[in-house]
């Protein structure tokens, strides 16, 4: 099914997964849809290979922990999620070199905690890898000294951008 991009958010410098500076970074780009969802987009190099033509795993949790921790920022847009609990079912390889859909949503939100659920979409809308996370919900000045300007903390637009995405 077709959803409309509502927003597409921050992206920053050096993050593994979201850094567009980052030469073996995944330079995922990550948008706010309508029904609640956080869709990641991304292409695997060569670089993020496990067995040969095939993702590391550690990556496949990575950007699914960005995804699902990213979620909460479609209500909240001050609250970061770090993780307290990652659980990964890998259920078929993941291909490199070619565009994946990575779907993150909030299954659970309290005042300080947040659960969510998400999955790697293969091209043909398979599911490769699922995952469940379970969050606390701190702002960024309790995580990490983080300065807006110096990691390049912002919405970066393309004329590749979608205005709507297929889950």
């Amino acid at each position: 099914m077709k959803h409309k991009v509502a927003e597409k958010q921050h992206n920053s410098r050096r993050c593994l997964v979201c850094g567009l500076k980052n030469d073996f970074g995944l330079k995922a780009s990550f948008y706010e849809l309508d029904n609640g969802e956080l869709v990641a987009l991304f292409t695997p190099m060569d670089e993020h290979q496990s067995y040969p033509g095939r993702l590391h795993g550690g990556i496949s949790a990575a950007i699914l922990d960005e995804t699902i921790g990213r979620a909460i920022m479609i209500k909240d847009k001050n609250a970061w999620g770090v993780t307290v609990e990652l659980n990964m079912e890998y259920k078929k390889p993941v291909p490199l070199n070619q565009e994946l859909k990575v779907v993150g949503r909030i299954t659970k939100d309290s005042k300080r905690l947040f659960e969510g659920s998400g999955e790697i979409l293969l091209k043909n809308g398979d599911i490769a890898v699922k995952a469940h996370g379970k969050y606390i919900k701190m702002p960024i000045e309790k995580i990490a000294d983080f300065d807006e300007q110096n990691e390049e903390w912002r919405v970066e637009l393309s004329d590749k951008d979608p205005d709507e995405i297929e889950v």
